[in-house]
């Protein structure tokens, strides 16, 4: 899942409502998700029995894999090297850029509404088009490498790190802000004095996890030529050596399972220290402020980037987006809209599926629920190993298996949710109030017992919000299965501009651009309701 597949949703104060349409919402959005469910599945002839049918070929694909091999280890180890610095550097740069835009989103730092309207714009585009678009776009205004893969990184991480940038803003106390104010001094050095130092522990902690989320993102970049180990990983794939590419995917998960327990070390050794030393943390703050300048420093020389490039990219990738303007809806006429249509289908069913399949592996790795830690172990190991894998790696493998069309994508999907979905759902569980807990076990209720009654009513309504989330993120991931034949209006939108129709693109980015924040929009709005 481009991935941006892998983003946290914010959480946000239950709005001011009755006590007893909460309950009456939840059945009406239930009923609506399993009649949506069938209709899409119907749209796509899914169905058990094409599964079923299929799994054979799926075993036989992962027998031609084993044994894995590596046929150039210091070329794969080059290129996963370049993959990490990219994944750094590119949410470096979204980072530097999400700040003031952040400010100028935010509600309490805005300078005008107008300037906080265009900002929130700004924002909500970047995180509705996916990263593996702009990667193509900015390939074809730069050319093949790295730039154009650490630009699309930083310009769809804007999406996800402006918005929670500019909601931390919002979240601060207004009081250390007034007492800065009253010094008399100006607008800048009172958001650096009284905002930056409040807000600054969430921007840390999303930046952590955002790197975390480029690093998969990074991996599928090289399918387009936008730099990085997808590239290696395409070839073997493309030339049916099997083994060779599921050697590269064990490079991959390896890369993705340090990288995320690295990020686990890191976030919490700053939370102890903000707890226990303030002092200490500051000094975590300054060591790790350190170590990421010099690797940007490194990723500078290593993938041969001059900085000038980072700012002179503008003007060809203003030239080859200004082509796509006006759009042309007319070339492609009813089957653009039928192909958003099948997008939309493939983010409800693997949506669904996902949704009945994690919900029992993030049970099971919660901490304070799983029935023995050897459980909790394998629950997460399973949840690590299917997030290490990006939904086009297994769009590419389940289109070899099934063949080209949406049930290929579909399942790829559907396996990238269990991992998304069941961590979520693990932490909301973690974080639920111990006493129900207790009471229900103090009379001799049993595990079951105690599941039913005091874990899953305090975790449903985090579990109906990160579900609409989990939509949410499927749609725009499903957008681009179709540059491996995985269905969805993926495919039109890459042949148009393989074959420079921009204009016939710009068609179906908007197209896009209007489902994904029709979407956001909708399930947003019902999680304000639940959550």
């Amino acid at each position: 899942m481009s991935t941006d597949l892998t983003e946290r949703p914010t959480p946000s104060a239950p709005p001011t409502r009755q006590p007893r349409p909460l309950p009456n919402l939840l059945h009406l959005v239930g009923v609506a998700a399993v009649l949506a469910t069938l209709v899409a599945a119907w749209s796509i002839d899914f169905a058990p029995a094409t599964l079923l049918n299929g799994f054979d070929e799926v075993i036989a694909l992962l027998q031609r894999m084993i044994p894995p091999r590596l046929d150039d280890p210091g070329r794969i180890g080059g290129l996963a090297v370049e993959t990490l610095l990219m994944a750094v550097l590119g949410t470096v740069l979204a980072a530097i850029a999400s700040v003031p835009l952040a400010f100028l989103a935010a509600r309490n730092t805005t300078p005008h509404p107008a300037v906080q309207a265009v900002a929130r714009g700004i924002i909500t585009f970047c995180r509705a088009m996916p990263d593996l678009l702009f990667a193509v776009l900015f390939v074809r205004a730069l050319g093949i490498g790295v730039l154009p893969g650490i630009l699309a990184l930083a310009i769809h991480s804007i999406g996800m790190l402006g918005k929670v940038f500019a909601d931390a803003i919002e979240q601060t106390d207004p009081g250390p802000r007034e007492a800065v104010r009253s010094t008399g001094v100006g607008y800048f050095r009172e958001m650096l004095n009284a905002v930056v130092p409040q807000a600054i522990p969430s921007w840390i902690a999303t930046f952590i996890y955002r790197i975390d989320i480029n690093l998969r993102m990074s991996v599928v970049l090289g399918f387009v030529g936008a730099g990085g180990i997808g590239f290696a990983l395409q070839d073997a794939l493309r030339g049916l050596i099997y083994p060779r590419a599921l050697g590269i995917a064990c490079v991959i998960l390896a890369i993705i399972a340090a990288m995320e327990l690295l990020s686990i070390v890191i976030r919490r050794m700053l939370l102890d220290s903000a707890q226990s030393n303030p002092a200490r943390e500051r000094a975590a703050r300054l060591f790790f402020g350190g170590a990421l300048l010099a690797t940007c420093l490194a990723a500078l020389a290593v993938l041969k980037i001059n900085p000038l490039s980072l700012m002179t990219w503008v003007g060809p990738a203003a030239e080859v987006f200004t082509r796509m303007i006006p759009p042309n809806f007319s070339a492609l006429g009813g089957e653009l809209f039928a192909a958003a249509g099948q997008t939309v289908a493939i983010g409800v069913v693997s949506t669904a599926i996902g949704v009945v399949l994690s919900i029992p592996v993030g049970i099971l790795a919660a901490r304070n629920v799983t029935p023995h830690p050897s459980v909790y172990w394998l629950a997460r190991a399973w949840i690590l190993l299917v997030r290490a894998v990006p939904e086009l790696i297994l769009a590419v493998v389940f289109v070899a298996a099934l063949g080209l069309g949406p049930i290929a994508g579909t399942c790829a999907l559907a396996i990238g949710s269990i991992g998304f979905l069941a961590k979520l759902v693990a932490d909301a569980v973690e974080e639920i109030d111990p006493g129900p807990l207790e009471a229900v076990r103090s009379v001799g209720g049993g595990w079951w017992k105690t599941l039913f009654s005091a874990v899953i009513p305090q975790a449903m309504p985090a579990m109906v919000g990160s579900s609409l989330y989990l939509f949410d993120v499927n749609v725009r991931t499903s957008t681009i299965l179709g540059i491996v034949g995985a269905g969805g209006v993926g495919y039109l939108l890459f042949e148009s501009i393989r074959t420079l129709n921009f204009d016939v693109a710009g068609a179906i980015v908007l197209v896009i651009f209007v489902i994904v924040y029709a979407i956001e929009r909708l399930s947003g709005w019902i999680r304000s309701r639940l959550v």
